[in-house]
């Protein structure tokens, strides 16, 4: 065999004489050969799938005994406009639903407040109430499906709601399963819709990990999220090494409240991007599904391989998606949604090719959701389990994506844990500055943008986009109106009364904001009866 120290291929171009970089400049040399792993121990770094260090997947199986659950991510206008997509896509192979809330459900506020004006509706549907809870749902049984929800800062109440609508039909809520977003530190390192303060809005989320574990026990309490990281501007390594930062923290502060870490850590789970450079993100997963089970056994010190795996939910990148030549989108999403499956996702969203103009429309949804079909049913990909296990490339970057990442914990570790960082804006000014070098090479041209700075076209053909009915907001102004003027004053004010008083005192909220909701107390009561104990928070400016 030849010495890989001598033998190189022939550089033929400047292309190959430079020096090529992965997205989170690692170096990547022209060709990888068996000593690129010298010292690599199968057993120790790949393993088994569904075995420590899960590098191969979390279960034996992985595709072979099931396909990963195919979401796609759906909310706009009102309750009744959601439910009529939530339908089609059930109808046409989705396996799981993902609701997207308006910003002012996410923040807190009701659709009639001056705050929400001009975005009720916009960039996902407006809940006010239980009864837009219901109707969301009208005729999907709650007990037969997996929902996530992606939600934050209102993720205790939006869980209530969930939880009462299930019981309104009667179902089990002991088998209701899904996810809720319920990370809400990396709403104050990168996406912004936080209410409160750091330590009050983990107390409310490690309420809702105590109360879920013991009353439904199959859903998801968390899922820590990568992916608005990614896409605020992070790199891989930064986007694996933040995200299980955050994960350390809420394990951390799980502990402090006194939960047993292997009663609550089975059910976390994780949110991950699936960008473009192909074989970095297949690295990319491999490497975060090592670096937390190694965490979980050997710093949490948890017994159960279950609370050693790292679950996750992929979605391709939003910010790769350009408004100039759309249907460029859907090769982008389908090489994102490759990776996410040779990477072993769980679950998988994939964009539609029209989001750089607006909300998909069904046909752009219905394409969407075709690649994950074509990629399951097709491409042979799911036959084999992790099949680019062992190559010297996807071996070698693994590697160094763990390397660099558990170099980042150390320094975020140095600096008192993850909470200290965020305060300090560390996390902020690195993801910042990883933006502004990714934009800086694409006005360089270094980073080519197909259809945007290299490849256009003198006239772009219009695209059929979706429009959102004005008249909905009114609407949805109305009958929050109407929810109010026919609800008992005296039960919806003593069970507002009550999540207030909760607030002040240790005892676990869910009950109280369950209550409050079976009382018809809206999204914005709610919060404001915890914004008056809390308070809210004021962004640290970064420079």
């Amino acid at each position: 065999m030849a010495n890989s120290k001598t033998a190189s291929p022939k550089a033929d171009s400047k292309r190959e004489l430079a020096e090529q970089q992965t997205s989170s400049h690692i170096p990547v040399r022209p060709l990888y050969q068996p000593d690129d792993l010298a010292g690599w121990d199968y057993d120790h770094a790949v393993g088994y799938p569904g075995q420590f260090p899960f590098t191969r997947g979390v279960q034996a199986t992985m595709y072979r005994g099931r396909l990963w659950t195919m979401r796609q991510y759906a909310g706009m206008g009102d309750a009744e406009e959601s439910n009529k997509r939530y339908k089609y896509l059930l109808a046409n192979g989705t396996t799981g639903l993902s609701v997207a809330f308006d910003l002012p459900t996410q923040i807190g506020l009701d659709s009639d407040s001056p705050l929400s004006m001009g975005e009720v509706g916009k960039v996902g549907v407006a809940i006010d109430s239980i009864e837009d809870m219901q109707r969301l749902f009208d005729g999907i049984d709650l007990t037969a499906i997996s929902t996530s929800m992606t939600i934050n800062a209102t993720a205790s109440i939006l869980l209530a709601l969930y939880v009462a609508v299930a019981k309104r039909q009667g179902g089990d809520i002991r088998k209701l399963s899904g996810t809720v977003q319920n990370d809400v530190l990396k709403e104050y390192i990168a996406r912004g819709t936080y209410i409160y303060p750091p330590q009050q809005a983990m107390r409310i989320i490690t309420d809702l990990f105590a109360w879920t574990n013991e009353n439904v026990p199959e859903w998801n309490t968390i899922s820590i999220s990568g992916y608005h990281m990614r896409e605020a501007g992070s790199t891989a390594v930064q986007e694996v090494a933040f995200t299980l930062g955050n994960g350390i923290a809420y394990v951390e502060a799980a502990i402090r409240a006194g939960l047993d870490v292997d009663k609550f850590a089975p059910r976390l789970s994780f949110f991950f991007n699936a960008h473009s450079n192909f074989l970095e993100e297949v690295a990319k997963f491999r490497a975060a599904r090592r670096m937390w089970a190694k965490i979980m056994r050997d710093q949490f010190k948890a017994k159960s391989p279950k609370s050693w795996m790292l679950r996750f939910h992929t979605q391709t990148a939003g910010s790769t998606l350009t408004a100039q030549q759309p249907e460029n989108n859907i090769v982008r999403t389908a090489i994102q949604a490759m990776a996410a499956v040779l990477g072993g996702t769980q679950s998988l969203h994939t964009n539609s090719f029209d989001e750089a103009l607006a909300l998909p429309t069904e046909q752009s949804a219905r394409i969407a959701l075709r690649t994950q079909q074509v990629i399951a049913f097709e491409s042979g990909a799911p036959q084999t389990i992790d099949p680019l296990a062992g190559s010297y490339y996807v071996e070698s970057l693994t590697g160094e994506i763990e390397k660099r990442a558990s170099d980042y914990l150390e320094k975020i570790e140095a600096m008192g844990g993850m909470l200290k960082a965020i305060e300090r804006g560390y996390v902020q000014q690195e993801i910042q500055n990883a933006a502004y070098e990714y934009q800086q090479a694409v006005d360089r041209q270094e980073a080519v943008v197909v259809g945007v700075n290299r490849f256009q076209v003198e006239e772009e053909k219009a695209v059929p986009i979706q429009r959102i009915d004005p008249a909905l907001e009114a609407k949805q102004v109305e009958r929050v109106r109407a929810a109010r003027a026919k609800r008992d004053p005296k039960t919806w004010q003593a069970a507002i009364k009550a999540v207030e008083d909760t607030a002040r005192t240790g005892e676990n909220l869910m009950p109280r904001i369950l209550a409050a909701v079976e009382a018809n107390g809206t999204v914005g009561e709610i919060s404001d009866a915890l914004r008056k104990v809390y308070g809210e928070y004021k962004e640290a400016v970064v420079i």
